[in-house]
């Protein structure tokens, strides 16, 4: 009924773009921050901006990881380092904290002037799921995770939130490690063999697959579906509500 093997007794759900239609907004927020300082140090230094592609760059550096590891892979790609700083750093600040705060002020702002809609697909499924009595999680580095699945009203259908805040609690590694997928299916009474994972990010398939998940389910939401199989996926739908039709 899930399209699901049938020795799955749990599902793991990463949110920007396989429950939200946020990663668009994360794309928008990050490319934003990454212009302002590539333009400002390219006028510093006297030599040419090319700026941050919210679909090529935002897919290999920044998607599905947590934001300031999303910072270092993005500037390492231009050979760009900056110090570490401090959670607090204000987001003006020239250092990798200072920036992903700055990302974090814009998409907060561009979440709370457009608001957040779920893919209906995929609400579709959750409660299938829950129909079904299989236990439900949401997996994300966000840190905003809570207040986007309330915005989005569909908060009350996870058992189980573990977000960019319980990573930092619990000291687990962003993806494409599966610590947290890791930790989602831990916190549900099931082994990672017994559970599977839904991601639209390469870093997140990659985390399922090297977690050894019983099932890895990629979404493509932006034309990458041979690049989701590379990476881990099992399956690749265009949306969830495929699944349902197997």
């Amino acid at each position: 009924m899930l399209g699901l093997p049938g020795n799955i007794q749990a599902l793991l759900f990463d949110l920007d773009g396989v429950l939200t239609q946020t990663a668009k907004v994360h794309a928008a927020a990050w490319k934003q921050t990454f212009d302002e300082f590539l333009r400002q140090r390219a006028q510093e230094s006297d030599s040419k901006f090319v700026p941050f592609d919210e679909v090529a760059d935002y897919d290999e550096y920044v998607d599905g990881k947590p934001r300031e590891d999303g910072v270092r892979s993005f500037l390492s790609s231009r050979g760009i380092e900056l110090p570490e700083g401090a959670n607090s750093d204000p987001p003006q600040a020239q250092t990798i904290h200072g920036v992903g705060n700055n990302k974090n002020q814009r998409v907060l702002k561009l979440i709370h002037d457009q608001g957040v809609e779920p893919y209906e697909g995929s609400v579709r499924y959750v409660r299938a799921a829950r129909d079904a009595g299989l236990p439900r999680a949401v997996v994300s580095s966000s840190a905003n995770c809570r207040d986007v699945l309330k915005a989005a009203g569909i908060d009350d259908l996870f058992e189980t939130i573990v977000d960019g805040v319980v990573a930092e609690r619990d000291q687990l590694r962003g993806k494409p490690a599966p610590d947290t997928f890791l930790a989602g299916a831990k916190a549900l009474g099931v082994e990672p063999s017994s559970a599977a994972v839904f991601e639209d990010a390469l870093a997140g398939v990659e985390a399922g697959h090297a977690g050894h998940f019983g099932f890895v389910v990629g979404v493509d939401r932006v034309g990458q579906r041979d690049a989701l199989k590379k990476h881990g996926a099992d399956i690749v739908v265009d949306d969830l509500a495929e699944l349902l039709e197997q």
